[in-house]
Parts: C-alpha cells; structure tokens; sequence
C-alpha cells in the first residue's frame, strides 16, 4: 500500500531487502500453463456473464412496465382501501416508528429507522512501498515499510506486521460497533417490509454536543465519546465513538422533520410486501424522497441500464484478463529477448482487446436475437436497407 499523509501521526520506517533465485524457463513456462487454465475459465464464464445480462436487462425492462402500467397511487395513507389489497400501489409519507432505538450504554435514544454505534481505535497501520530489481542473477525485493498511528473501526493485527516490536495494537475493542434496526417501521397505518426497511441507508452523523458522556472518563468531543484522557493526544488503544441514523421518523425532533420516503409495492391489508410480476422480477422499490409514480420507474429504468452496461463492461473486462493469460505462453517463451518481448507483449496486448471487443459485440447481439428476437430483426431490416437501395441503382446502368 502507499504511504498515507497524515498530520499529526506517529511515523517511523525501515528498508527490508528480499532476494530469490530467478525462475528457469521450465518453471516460467509451468506458472504460464497454470495461468492458461485460470484465463480458460475467466474467458468462457465471460460468455454467460454478457449473455445473461441481456435477459436480466429485458426481463427487468418489461417488469418496470409492466409495474408502470398497473401501479395505483394512494392519497390518503392512512386508510388502507379493501379494493387496493393485492395491487401495486404507489405512496409517499413520512416515515413513523413505534419504538426509539436506543443504546442504553451512551444514552442515545431517538425514534429512527436504523442506529448505527461506529467504533474506532487508535491503532499501528503499516504501509509497505515494493520495487523488484535483478542483481547478480537473483531477483531482488526491496520494500520500505513505514508505520503510522491512525484512527481505525477495524482491529488492525500487528502480529503480522514486518517489526511489530514498537507497533503493537491491543487484540480485540473494549466497545464493539453495532446497529439496531426498527422491526416496525410505516407510512401512514401501512407498515414497510423488512426488504423496504432494508433500503433505508441514507445515514447522517448524529451532533453529539446535546449529550453527555455516560462516565467521567468519556469526554464527548467533535461528535465523538472519546474513552480517552486527551483527544488531542491519544494513545494506542484509545476508543472513540460516533452515531449515525437512517430514516427519522416519529414527531418533530431536534435533529428535524421526519424523513419523506416514496415507495412502490404490493399491498395486503395494512402491509407493503414485494410485488410478483407476470414477466418474472419481483417490484420492491423504496426511495428516500418524495417522487410520482412515473418518476419511479423513471429512476429504475435509468438504474437498469446503468448495470447493464456495468456488466457489459465486466464481461469484456473478464474476457481480456482471460484471453491475456491464455496467450501469455507466448511472451514467456520470447521473455529472455528484450526487445523482441517488447513487442509481443504490446502485440498480445493489441490482439487481445480486439478479439475480445468483437467477441464482446457478438455475444451482445446474440443476447438481443435471443432475448428480443423483433427488435433484433427490425434492426437487421434496417441495417439492409442501404444495401438494397444501392443494388437498386446499380441496375439499371448495368442493363
């Protein structure tokens, strides 16, 4: 890892120097046909990763339409209608919980949809910076570590560092971190499924100047609770604590109005539970603002395309590394000849992002003759339409 700049933290480094005898061309070449077998599997699973994505990317399309085109927008959220049970329907309301949340160990209690308790430690981190060189027939690894005091919600093992002597870190955190979710969380008098709850991430830092440390020994500082004889000092081993929330509900607070949230889901009596479309996804959808029901399906629609092409790009990614390992045995076998495995690297390199970007395309279009065989068609009629008016003119001047 790179060396951080950090203010303020303890640093010291030191320079370890690791040599190996340099492979024989038999080993390079077991390691390259290893390496053949690993790009093999990468190159075909590339193949069904591009090809399912097109289904998942139609079969999501026509489940948003679907859902668009049968979906009810209530007004009034508090008098669930008889006629809706078993409708998509579509609402927007302030978040309401029937319980605080509450962490009984800093007195923290508020009525929100989830509490998160993030705990940190001020620990020993070590970065190491690499450089490998070739130095009387061995192949040399120079590595400078440098260490740092920092803030971490992890706890950092120094037994693996590469001098742990002066740089160790306590085994485990006196206080763990946690979040406590509502079990029941509505809008109106129609309660949120767990999947609904679930997508309530939006958190905010909790300002701690209205609270008091729990005990004389936790000083409450820059929204923290420092267990800590000077925060501006710490020591290895130092706590401190911060809170976070998602989904304020409830009555007005001092942190403000309850959140407004938008949700598209399939009512049954007094609940919002997932919705089971005819064309195979199932509709859960929950925003953090308030949005028309087309603005919804205008989000996820737009949501659906950007992973689409996310994973058109991982595919080609995918098929690359794999047909780069696989033609590797190439390089090695030049690898003693600099120029020449200059060249064939770049040329390997040239080679593959080609096949790989055709086979790319041609995996997508079988995609789209699969999944939308008529669109797929029209776009081939169309396609031809240049090439029969051209054959058309040239005709007559051949008669």
């Amino acid at each position: 890892m790179a060396r951080p700049n950090s203010s303020g933290s303890s640093r010291d480094e030191h320079v370890k120097v690791t040599s190996q005898r340099k492979q024989g061309f038999l080993e390079r070449l077991g390691e390259t046909t290893g390496g053949m077998l690993v790009g093999l599997v990468a190159f075909l699973f590339s193949f069904y990763l591009l090809f399912s994505n097109e289904g998942r990317y139609v079969r999501t399309q026509n489940s948003l339409d679907e859902g668009l085109s049968l979906v009810v927008s209530l007004n009034d959220v508090f008098t669930p209608l008889p006629q809706n049970d078993g409708k998509l329907v579509h609402l927007s309301g302030s978040l309401m919980t029937q319980q605080p949340l509450y962490d009984p160990n800093y007195g923290i209690s508020l009525h929100v949809v989830k509490l998160q308790r993030r705990v940190e430690m001020y620990q020993w981190v070590e970065y190491g910076d690499s450089r490998d060189y070739e130095e009387n027939g061995e192949k040399k690894t120079e590595t400078r570590y440098s260490y740092n005091t920092e803030w971490k919600s992890e706890v950092v093992n120094s037994r693996s560092f590469d001098r742990e002597i002066g740089h160790k870190n306590p085994s485990s955190m006196a206080v763990e971190s946690f979040m406590a979710v509502a079990s029941d969380v509505s809008v109106g008098n129609l309660h949120l499924s767990k999947g609904l709850i679930d997508r309530i991430n939006t958190f905010k830092r909790i300002r701690l100047n209205k609270f008091e440390g729990p005990h004389t020994d936790i000083i409450v500082q820059d929204d923290y609770f420092y267990h800590s004889s000077n925060p501006r000092n710490p020591e290895v081993g130092d706590l401190r604590v911060s809170f976070d929330y998602a989904g304020l509900s409830g009555e007005w607070s001092f942190l403000g109005q309850p959140d407004v949230v938008t949700t598209v889901a399939r009512q049954k009596g007094n609940q919002l539970i997932p919705y089971q479309t005819q064309s195979g996804n199932v509709l859960e959808i929950l925003y953090e603002e308030s949005l028309s029901a087309t603005e919804v399906f205008e989000k996820e629609h737009a949501a659906n395309s950007t992973l689409t092409w996310a994973l058109r790009f991982a595919g080609w990614l995918l098929m690359f590394v794999g047909v780069k390992l696989m033609t590797k045995i190439f390089h090695t076998l030049v690898d003693w000849i600099p120029i020449v495995r200059n060249l064939v690297s770049l040329g390997l390199t040239v080679f593959a992002a080609s096949v790989v970007t055709s086979l790319t395309l041609l995996t997508v279009a079988v995609g789209w003759i699969f999944y939308r065989p008529l669109v797929a068609l029209l776009l081939g009629i169309l396609a031809a339409v240049p090439f029969l008016i051209a054959r058309s003119r040239v005709r007559p001047k051949l008669l």
